[in-house]
């Protein structure tokens, strides 16, 4: 039997007037808002924590954990900061809830500050989606414009501004502190951790960053509590998740379903694989994961049963492709873009994905060697872990996966001659870094 899915987030997304005020008040929303102000701080972190809430954003850290680090009474002020920079190759999900439920998030956004003690909420939303940008600016001013924002929020006492900051395109700024040096107006590069944010992030104050959807769960489980939370999911990884499928099925789209769902009932909901198509292989969770097999899709999507398989579940986005999907070219594609994106910070990352990109190309157009299958490999090692955020890593990732399940192709992309021998100088200089 099929897990049922949980609309929760997106329960009344059909509802066109749900990006209002007062479409999102018609169906209980601010409700939560009102609960959460009558509470003490530390006893909404603690609720937060309870419910077992994992960032949503990729790497399924706790909430309640991070919002915990910050320091209270330090006598420096606190932010709150939403990132919004969706930009994985594959994920779409945070778009759409802003799209279809900004209220969600700026009730959310409020809630936080408040627990964390912030009086400023930054909402940093990618440049490219002027649409969603729109709905956010809107809902907040609306917000403003009822006294759910600004100064002595329904008598509370708590005073909080919010701030809707455009993007202007950069991948890395969705790394966290990349992302707080694009906020106070510098060049979007990933700072040196420790120290973390929770203790000098945005002006070097004490800064909470989440993901949207995971902001997006938070007046739920304030309104309805953390037994209704957990009945959902699994132990380790409780709750619900926005999956966003998309790929070579009938009906890419949007699926709120439990953590713990497998990837063959997601397939089902999604209408299976295009006629004719079957499934070749699968990433849980943007190009950046590991992927998968067939043999894999009746493993529960959860950040516990990925890692244990030798992927992450990371943004919760799968994508699937058929048998007419070339390996080699799809791995070569996702290298241009991370080698593209990457800011030039660090050395493992600005020099490796050029690197590895020049290599994969020669496969892609049948020149590669037996030699450069394990050059790459080591290319890889050297730089995973070696950068100063996990853009290094996620360039790293895809090809090791690809040549455990489908060395055979690269092996097919290969000529092979007595005297050819693999030139690293002449590779480095094909894969563009000798223009530079």
């Amino acid at each position: 039997m099929a897990t049922p899915l949980t609309p929760v987030i997106t329960e009344f997304w059909d509802r066109p007037d749900l990006y209002t005020l007062d479409g999102y008040r018609a169906v209980g929303g601010y409700t939560a808002l009102d609960k959460a102000l009558k509470m003490d701080p530390d006893a909404i972190i603690g609720q937060v924590k309870d419910s077992g809430l994992r960032g949503r954003g990729g790497a399924g850290f706790p909430t309640g954990m991070k919002w915990g680090f910050v320091p209270q009474g330090d006598g420096k002020p606190h932010y709150l900061v939403v990132n919004a920079d969706e930009s994985e190759p594959g994920a779409c999900k945070d778009i759409p809830i802003m799209m279809a439920n900004p209220h969600a998030l700026v009730e959310g956004v409020i809630i936080a500050s408040y627990a964390i003690r912030a009086n400023h909420a930054f909402i940093y939303i990618r440049g490219e989606v002027p649409n969603a940008i729109r709905k956010v600016a809107f809902a907040v001013r609306q917000a403003k414009e009822a006294g759910l924002i600004g100064k002595n929020i329904l008598g509370s006492g708590f005073d909080l501004d919010v701030v809707v900051h455009s993007g202007a395109g950069a991948y890395i700024c969705g790394e966290e502190t990349a992302l707080l040096d694009s906020l106070e107006g510098y060049r979007g590069q990933p700072r040196l951790k420790p120290p973390f944010p929770a203790v000098a992030g945005l002006y070097a104050s004490p800064t909470v960053i989440n993901n949207v959807e995971t902001i997006a769960n938070v007046p739920y489980i304030v309104d309805r509590g953390v037994e209704w939370f957990r009945q959902f999911g699994t132990e380790k990884s409780p709750g619900f998740k926005v999956f966003a499928v998309s790929g070579h099925v009938k009906r890419p789209g949007i699926y709120e379903a439990p953590l713990g769902i497998t990837m063959r009932e997601l397939l089902d909901y999604a209408g299976g694989m295009r006629d004719g198509s079957n499934v070749k292989f699968w990433i849980p969770g943007g190009s950046s994961v590991p992927m998968l097999t067939p043999e894999h899709l009746d493993l529960p999507l959860t950040y516990e049963a990925m890692a244990e398989a030798g992927t992450m579940l990371g943004t919760g986005t799968p994508m699937l492709f058929d048998q007419t999907t070339s390996v080699v070219k799809a791995v070569t594609r996702w290298l241009e873009f991370y080698k593209h994106e990457s800011c030039g910070k660090c050395t493992p990352c600005r020099e490796g994905t050029y690197w590895i990109t020049g290599v994969l190309e020669k496969f892609e157009h049948g020149h590669g060697t037996e030699g450069e299958m394990e050059t790459l490999v080591n290319l890889c090692g050297q730089i995973a872990g070696r950068s100063f955020c996990a853009l290094g890593d996620a360039a790293a990732t895809p090809y090791p996966a690809a040549l455990k399940y489908f060395r055979d192709e690269f092996e097919a992309a290969t000529h092979t001659s007595a005297d050819e021998q693999f030139d690293p100088v002449a590779s480095y200089v094909f894969a563009g870094a000798g223009a530079r």
